[in-house]
């Protein structure tokens, strides 16, 4: 749809949006969005290619700035997530790269919480910490720990919301309040919940960052990644680092991704409801010590949670096997982890596929074994991404673990 015509969505439901929002058709009217495969683009005048590498005029000069596939997949995300644009970048971590090197400089300061993706706290703490960039890392949960954190250099406050694994959940309106107040912005990973679940603009976060490998792909086909946020941030800040270091998403995992959001509400919706049940059921598990999961009464951000993600607690659970000893746990979680068959033991999540992991050795391995300690994640705990089989064969294929427990 052209630009007049976009604009209308905003009156469209999420679901319409994930299924209406993109480019305008082709001359040749076609259905379903056009998979655009090329690297340089025709130009109609050497006036016209000189205005549009200049960006004074509209048009796509060359893919690793720009492909029609690709602004189809920024233009709805950013639509389902109330943003005035989008950037697609070529995995969720080159997003959050991509976020970093456009907003840091030498002497700036980030305030992270410590329960974010492992992969996130090396990037942040330690390869722009190289480059002079400071770091702190404070509780997901408590509000004082970020506010008692701020520095005069404090440039961005950086949360996901639920985290991987523990699905611990913050106060994103109390977060915006604690950056604007110190001239700061606040950046909201938005992978676990997805905009079908929440919309972080909508609680004052500034922009929101997406790993489309997960959910928004949804079979775990290609890696994508994503910025939303205002137009003045996404063509000032992120843009031109997107034409520099070329971290550029393919119009082909663009393309899936596309599709990928036409189901993704049937499916977040459906995998939660799946999740809800088994973490009640793991609670009733004599083997199993805790259950994190937002949809629980007893998670401690309960109320927050369903406040925050429209009353649904997503589709990623962990429990924790307990087992006396760091080794005596790690051999409880391996061996449930070695006796599954139809479950996948994967590091992934988001698939329709049903996916185990053991996060102390895997998505969190790198850290130290302090960091770890800090983020809550055990050697007994177990991560599980429910997917869309029958909920019976997941829970048989996990009792074949638990019963054989020593």
């Amino acid at each position: 749809m052209g630009e007049a015509s976009y604009r209308m969505t905003e009156k469209l439901h999420a679901e319409t949006l994930a299924v209406r929002a993109a480019l305008e058709r082709s001359h040749y009217g076609e259905n379903s969005e056009a998979l655009y495969l090329t690297s340089g683009y025709v130009q109609p005048s050497a006036e016209s290619a000189a205005a549009r590498f200049a960006n004074e005029e509209e048009g796509f000069t060359y893919a690793r700035y720009g492909n029609p596939t690709v602004a189809s997949f920024e233009k709805r995300l950013a639509a389902m997530e109330g943003t005035e644009a989008a950037i697609a970048t070529s995995s969720g971590m080159a997003a959050i790269l991509m976020m970093c090197m456009g907003l840091l400089k030498a002497g700036d300061h980030v305030i992270c919480s410590r329960s974010v993706f492992g992969s996130t706290i090396k990037l942040i703490g330690g390869e722009f910490g190289k480059f002079g960039v400071a770091s702190t890392f404070v509780s997901q949960t408590d509000v004082d720990e970020w506010r008692a954190a701020l520095r005069p250099t404090t440039r961005l406050l950086f949360a996901e919301t639920p985290t991987n694994p523990l699905t611990e959940v913050c106060d994103m309106a109390a977060l915006a309040d604690i950056a604007h107040r110190a001239g700061a912005l606040l950046a909201v990973d938005n992978c676990f919940a997805t905009p079908v679940l929440q919309q972080p603009v909508a609680f004052g976060a500034d922009i929101v960052m997406h790993s489309g490998t997960k959910y928004l792909d949804g079979q775990g086909r290609v890696l994508a990644g994503a910025l939303c946020a205002s137009r003045e941030l996404i063509d000032e800040k992120f843009m031109p680092v997107l034409r520099s270091a070329g971290m550029t998403l393919s119009p082909f995992n663009a393309w899936v991704v596309l599709k990928g959001l036409e189901t993704l509400g049937l499916r977040i919706r459906a995998q939660s409801a799946q999740a809800l049940q088994l973490a009640h059921w793991l609670l009733q598990q004599a083997q199993v010590v805790s259950v994190h999961h937002p949809g629980l009464a007893s998670h401690p951000q309960h109320a927050l949670a369903m406040r925050q993600q429209s009353g649904v607690g997503g589709a990623v659970i962990s429990f924790d096997l307990g087992g006396g000893s760091p080794e005596q746990a790690r051999a409880r979680a391996f061996h449930l982890l070695d006796q599954l068959r139809v479950l996948s033991l994967s590091t992934n999540l988001g698939d329709t596929k049903t996916l185990v992991a053991h996060p102390a050795s895997t998505s969190h391995g790198r850290l130290t074994e302090a960091q770890r300690q800090a983020a809550g994640i055990t050697q007994g705990l177990v991560r599980v991404a429910v997917g869309l089989e029958h909920l019976e064969d997941i829970q048989a294929d996990l009792l074949r673990g638990l019963f054989t427990l020593a």
